[in-house]
């Protein structure tokens, strides 16, 4: 049987979600940039108008704003990017229940069993769902309607802002063949390189390639992309009951300056663990070890792990377990250019377990801080992410020192 397979891609989504909040600025070029005074100041998103300027994602503000001096800069805000994901992702499971994130922006929809309960024809159904994201959230999507996960990629990726594009059996040839091999899933840059040095350029040369050609230049992935480009997609779209669980939960911040004293690396370390700690939380985790990761100056990661002798998801025992993790593979004053704080072995708050012992999780003071760190997480549901946080008085009582000098 032949599937339905949409591919939802919402256009310019970082940018666009920032200018709910400023609709003066829709017509303006608008790109959503890391600090400019901070070492990843970077574009991280644009706008349709900024496109037109030549500005692309990933390069620095100096060069976005030689091409387009009149570029308007606003912060990230990812915590909302998440919000609306969340709410277009619950729009597309009232359709079926087979959806398929690919990134934040990006869904996979199986529409194959449902399709006769909407009318039948997924072109509507593709045009129904930009109507009511447009309508709903103020936000516009690009959907391709394809028989394969990467036909309907390429659909989508086809025509933009807001249009549906239908690739069917009866004319994929005609609109895949003659897009660049670059439009392809998965065909990076070192790919192109290799497929270029043998007069490769499209998809349909690709496709008249011989398999084991491609094999011997690409490996697997030649024969990967030689089924692409003949439209020999099966992988199916995996719905959440078939998604693997998540098996670790990290964040990460490279620093304005680097990092030299054991105190502001303590308080580094409590921001991190902190965010780490509340997706755990929202997610019903708790976990069995903390992995630290430090990058020097050189750039050198440097990587410590520890097993718990419990399981948490709160701040102060994933901060405290990362914070030895530091004092075993740092000495202070070798300079931290990035830290990152990972919550591994994860399981269900239904099966956690605490330690039998008054010193680890199972104590009236875990409990309470359980309700301090909830309450927390409560404020900042209600009034944002940046409401409430840990101060120095907190630092200096979980970790026995504060801020200043040590």
């Amino acid at each position: 049987m032949t599937r339905t397979i949409l591919h939802c891609d919402l256009n310019s989504f970082f940018a666009s979600v920032e200018l709910l909040s400023y609709p003066e600025l829709r017509d303006k070029p608008v790109a959503v940039s890391g600090d400019a005074s901070a070492r990843h100041g970077i574009i991280l998103a644009k706008n349709e108008a900024a496109k037109r300027c030549g500005v692309v994602t990933a390069e620095t503000i100096y060069q976005a704003r030689r091409k387009c001096p009149e570029l308007v800069l606003l912060p990230p805000h990812h915590a909302l990017y998440e919000e609306y994901s969340r709410r277009v992702n619950a729009i597309y499971a009232q359709y079926t229940d087979l959806v398929e994130p690919f990134g934040i922006d990006e869904s996979w929809l199986d529409i194959t069993g449902s399709c006769h309960l909407f009318g039948g024809d997924a072109v509507k159904i593709a045009d129904e769902l930009r109507t009511r994201v447009r309508e709903e959230l103020g936000l516009t999507l690009s959907v391709g309607v394809s028989f394969n996960k990467v036909f309907a990629k390429l659909g989508s990726d086809y025509r933009k802002p807001d249009a549906t594009t239908l690739i069917s059996k009866e004319n994929w040839q005609k609109i895949v063949f003659p897009l660049p091999v670059t439009d392809l899933l998965f065909v990076g840059r070192a790919a192109a390189d290799v497929l270029a040095q043998y007069g490769v350029h499209t998809v349909g040369q690709l496709a008249a390639c011989r398999a084991e050609m491609l094999e011997t230049l690409l490996g697997k992935l030649g024969l990967q992309l030689h089924a692409y480009a003949n439209g020999l997609d099966d992988a199916p779209v995996i719905g959440a009951d078939g998604r693997e669980a998540v098996k670790s939960v990290g964040n990460r911040t490279t620093y304005s300056r680097d990092i030299t004293r054991l105190a502001d690396a303590r308080t580094a370390i409590t921001v991190l663990a902190d965010s780490v700690a509340m997706r755990l939380r929202r997610h019903g985790m708790y976990c069995g070890g903390v992995q630290l990761t430090i990058r020097n100056a050189q750039f050198k990661n440097i990587s410590r792990q520890k097993q718990l002798g419990f399981t948490t998801h709160l701040t102060r025992e994933i901060a405290a377990a990362a914070v030895d993790l530091l004092k075993s593979a740092w000495r202070e004053g070798e300079p931290i250019r990035m830290l990152t704080v990972t919550a591994i072995h994860l399981t269900a708050e239904k099966d956690a377990y605490c330690q039998l012992d008054l010193l680890s999780a199972g104590t009236p003071e875990n409990e309470r801080q359980e309700k301090v760190e909830r309450a927390m997480d409560a404020i900042r549901k209600k009034y944002g992410k940046g409401s409430i946080s840990f101060g120095a008085e907190a630092l200096a009582e979980n970790f026995g020192g504060g801020t200043g000098h040590e």
